[in-house]
């Protein structure tokens, strides 16, 4: 959801629970209800207005605090990053790119290669697995302590 759209949301909805009130008083003060149900001889009472008033009011605290619970919670899951879990890119601006253009366009941060001390242990063990596997041949002599 766009992020211009989320204040409307919230302003559409009180608008709405808005003009549900004035209308609920309209009604009472005005007879609205005669035009569409008929003219019955009664007097107003505000006491059910006032009370209608105050439930419609209820819901709309209740409604209105749970949207801005859930605006909130989107809020938080859309400054999430995307990161492509096989190629390792990150979503930027709608473009999928490298994580060090992103590093460099997103922060200015220019980037450089090193290897963290648990991925070079992990290549020198990869390594010497490979040589201790690899056959020996004629006129070669076998690696290992002399």
């Amino acid at each position: 959801m766009e992020k211009e759209a989320r204040p409307k949301i919230v302003l559409y909805q009180s608008a709405g629970f808005i003009a549900i009130i004035v209308l609920a008083w309209l009604d009472e003060c005005f007879g609205l209800s005669a035009l569409i149900i008929g003219n019955h001889p009664f007097l107003p009472v505000f006491r059910v207005s006032t009370l209608e008033m105050l439930l419609v009011l209820a819901v709309w605290l209740l409604v209105s605090s749970s949207t801005r619970r859930v605006l909130e919670h989107m809020r938080r899951l859309e400054g999430f990053m995307k990161l492509c879990a096989w190629c390792h890119r990150v979503e930027f601006k709608g473009e999928w790119i490298r994580l060090e253009e992103f590093l460099e366009k997103g922060f200015d941060t220019p980037t450089s290669h090193g290897i963290c001390q648990i991925c070079l242990e992990r290549e020198k063990a990869a390594a010497e697995q490979a040589r201790k596997a690899k056959p020996v041949t004629e006129g070669e002599q076998p690696a290992g302590p002399a």
